[in-house]
């Protein structure tokens, strides 16, 4: 039995030798510096996003990031009471055109958005998409915040740290360096500059803020029921307590006498 639990055991180990081993080779082969962490402010366990952040990451990614990326999972009606009025909303959908049955002639039609369309996307396929952009497909930014190891981070830096080439770095054409993307060249031009935009708030348009803002809608539009499941969460673990001290009560006090009963039997 023993020696069948040491072959197991070897085996065991070099497999996961082989595993780390391939892991380290796919780490050095990416070529890419791995994001520090920052501190988000809806990270801790009853924080929830900053609205205003939202609101102007939206106005980054409809300004600078919608020509190229869709958002295929998000609705207008989505973005209501979070990066958008009601109203804002219904006026963005009614200023798209989207597809509708065709007329009675069989022609096709359009018709103005509504809330629950989903958020035009920039191209109408996939070869139109590489064909604007030099054969590279921009991805949906839907699910890009999932989809990265660290991608709160790895958004952030990546959209802030374009430099120059490394002295002795062959050029390739029509690529941009970037540490941060796996390789270190990347399709996608630099986008964030300096005053790019203008807030409607009067918040200063700086690289870093425009970043900082569009990685947190990103991140919000990855996971819109963010803080209604972190308050369902608190309210489960308020009820829980509450059930659990009520318990415990009833345990000690109410069931008490009839856990310590002894039943004698007087039988012979």
């Amino acid at each position: 039995m023993s020696r069948v639990f040491l072959k197991a055991l070897g085996v065991s180990a070099a497999l996961g030798g082989m595993f780390l081993a391939n892991t380290s080779k796919s780490s050095a082969s990416d070529d890419a510096i791995h994001p520090p962490h920052l501190h988000w402010s809806h990270y801790g366990a009853m924080s929830g996003f900053d609205y205003h952040s939202v609101r102007r990451g939206f106005e980054v990614y409809r300004t600078v990031c919608a020509s190229c990326h869709s958002l295929e999972r998000i609705t207008w009606g989505n973005l209501v009471g979070t990066a958008l009025t009601e109203k804002e909303a219904k006026e963005y959908a009614a200023d798209t055109e989207y597809p509708d049955d065709p007329d009675s002639q069989g022609e096709p039609r359009t018709r103005p958005g509504k809330l629950s369309d989903k958020l035009p996307a920039p191209y109408p396929n996939e070869q139109a998409a590489r064909a604007a952009n030099n054969g590279a497909l921009p991805p949906d930014l839907s699910l890009m915040v999932k989809a990265r190891h660290s991608g709160l981070d790895y958004l952030f830096f990546l959209l802030t740290s374009y430099v120059n080439p490394p002295a002795g770095s062959p050029e390739k054409p029509g690529l941009h360096y970037n540490p941060y993307f796996p390789g270190g060249w990347i399709a996608m031009t630099q986008a964030l500059h300096e005053d790019g935009i203008e807030y409607e708030d009067g918040t200063p348009a700086s690289i870093s803020q425009m970043a900082k803002d569009v990685s947190i809608f990103l991140n919000w539009a990855a996971e819109p029921e963010h803080d209604v499941r972190k308050r369902t969460g608190i309210k489960v673990m308020v009820v829980l307590g509450v059930l659990g001290a009520t318990s415990f009560y009833w345990s000690k006090t109410k069931w008490i006498v009839p856990k310590l009963r002894r039943v004698v039997s007087t039988r012979d």
